[in-house]
């Protein structure tokens, strides 16, 4: 195949988590692309080579960014099979690299996205052994190649994942508790309560520390994928090593120390504690998130203070009962001991709402992780 659509056109597609379709928008635009435009579970945009390494290197709000391969009519199995062997699948592995396939199949012919999956390997598969006797494996954990096929209406298309799996995926997390938030759920989060760095900021249900380890890359300018090893766009054909080295040396040259008392947090579970210590790490050493064991209960408060955090719930916690008195408790905490400050809470559970005992100033539903929670933000007087 002498062009890949990607190549003809400079487009792409960012997936993201539904309700973050502002934050991601903003985001793009920030980071240099133009012609953005929605499309299903994201955005389409247009960028050149250095943007879109920019674009996957930075993004703290997608979890996917997508190059088009091919976009054709696609009615049956055979079709596919058929279609996807006129890519010369040598241009982007070698007998020695691994390949993985996500795939999602709706509305067509072709009913389930596993098995169409499964078609596209077996033409990657069979065109391999065809020149060579020989075939690539397939490592579905940490695959050098990996591609997604989506099908929608008998309209198929197949591309590079460009970060080589889920963004949400820092690479700092090594220790973790019960239903930890995900990275690009936290990273939303912060983007909607317009916390700058120049205000303390403190999660007193902290958990392992997601919003903690987001809040210090934020305020440190740490690439979002700072930590990753491996990318989807080392194996385009058109891949340049020079623009890459350039990009990721001058993102990660434009990082910021970050002041001592800026974030911290607290938990009552020790081994929450301490994983937040471990996986704060893993970062940069360009500032401290101070980290402890307290009750909320036991805390003096906080004035002119950023308070982000996504309390106990149903996965959690368990007992609907506990969960209802616990947020009563932390609504009391926030009136009498937190005047002058901002609260920014995410309840996985959107019924619990109502159970702090304070109105909103808004509220803006986020969808991450199989959870259909909402964001609710608070202003203390």
């Amino acid at each position: 195949m002498s062009e890949y659509l990607y190549q003809k056109t400079q487009q792409y597609f960012g997936q993201l988590a539904g309700g973050a379709e502002a934050c991601g928008e903003a985001e793009l635009k920030q980071l240099g692309a133009t012609k953005i435009s929605k499309g299903y579970l994201g955005y389409y945009f247009y960028a050149d080579q250095r943007t879109l390494y920019t674009i996957v290197y930075r993004t703290r709000i997608f979890s996917r960014i997508l190059a088009p391969l091919l976009a054709f009519d696609c009615h049956s199995e055979k079709y596919l099979y058929k279609t996807a062997q006129n890519i010369d699948w040598s241009e982007f592995l070698t007998l020695t690299k691994t390949f993985a396939i996500t795939s999602n199949v709706a509305d067509s012919n072709i009913r389930n996205s596993q098995y169409a999956g499964q078609i596209l390997k077996d033409a990657i598969v069979d065109q391999f052994r065809t020149k060579t006797t020989k075939r690539p494996d397939v490592d579905t954990r940490f695959p050098d190649l990996l591609l997604n096929l989506y099908i929608h209406e008998n309209k198929a298309r197949i591309s590079v994942d460009l970060g080589g799996g889920s963004l949400h995926k820092r690479g700092y997390r090594t220790e973790s508790v019960e239903a930890p938030m995900q990275e690009t759920l936290a990273a939303t989060i912060l983007r909607l309560s317009e916390w700058n760095g120049e205000r303390p900021l403190y999660d007193p249900f902290c958990g392992s520390g997601t919003i903690l380890c987001e809040a210090f890359m934020k305020a440190g300018n740490i690439p979002a994928a700072y930590l990753r090893r491996k990318f989807g766009f080392l194996r385009l054909p058109d891949f340049d090593a020079a623009v890459w080295n350039q990009v990721k040396t001058k993102a990660n040259h434009e990082t910021v120390e970050i002041a001592e008392e800026l974030i911290k947090g607290s938990d009552l579970s020790a081994d929450a504690v301490k994983a937040v210590r471990a996986n704060r790490n893993e970062l940069p050493e360009i500032g401290t998130i101070k980290v402890r064991r307290a009750d909320f209960r036991d805390l003096e408060g906080f004035n002119n203070t950023t308070i982000v955090t996504n309390p106990p719930y149903g996965i959690r916690l368990g007992n609907t009962a506990e969960v209802a008195h616990l947020l009563k408790e932390f609504g009391d905490f926030l009136k009498q001991k937190c005047t002058g400050s901002t609260a920014f809470i995410y309840y996985g559970d959107k019924t619990l709402v109502k159970k702090l005992g304070l109105k909103p100033e808004w509220r803006h539903e986020l969808r991450a992780g199989g959870l259909d929670g909402v964001l609710c933000k608070y202003e203390l007087y």
